[in-house]
């Protein structure tokens, strides 16, 4: 009788780190996929194509610029279409995953012309929520940024 509890605990104990184990890798994963999301963003800006991270962001997206307003995805990818980089880039980006929850932290660099004309030289400290949607795509749900005072 005694064997078999202690059997009965051993393989509960196989099972249960078989699964932290891969809930662990399966978070990686996550945050690692989420990174790939947002250096897609990047791209999008390195290439003043702004198509490229349309199907990133989602319907619903609310976006609060550093200015404090709040703009729609419509809105964002707009203002996205009007501004042209000459050189940008993330920095210390990270990814931390909360189930179907990911938030990307990061530092934004920018130089070129913002969608008004004038010129830009900005950094900001950015926020974007990702989630991932009942077809099992990642999409950002919400950005904010916040200037660097330096």
């Amino acid at each position: 009788m005694k064997r078999t509890w202690l059997w009965c605990l051993i393989a509960f104990l196989s099972v249960a780190n078989a699964a932290w184990s891969q809930d662990m890798n399966a978070s990686g994963g996550t945050e690692k996929g989420v990174a790939a999301l947002e250096q897609q963003w990047l791209q999008s800006q390195k290439t003043n194509k702004p198509d490229l991270v349309a199907p990133l962001i989602a319907d619903k997206f609310v976006n609060t610029t550093s200015e404090g307003k709040v703009t729609s995805k419509a809105e964002m990818l707009a203002t996205a279409k009007a501004t042209k980089y000459d050189s940008v880039d993330y920095d210390d980006l990270k990814v931390t995953v909360f189930g179907d929850t990911a938030i990307a932290t990061g530092t934004f660099k920018a130089k070129g012309t913002d969608s008004s004309g004038k010129p830009m030289d900005l950094e900001e400290r950015f926020t974007d929520t990702w989630v991932k949607m009942p077809n099992g795509k990642w999409q950002c749900v919400a950005s904010q940024g916040t200037i660097v005072k330096m």
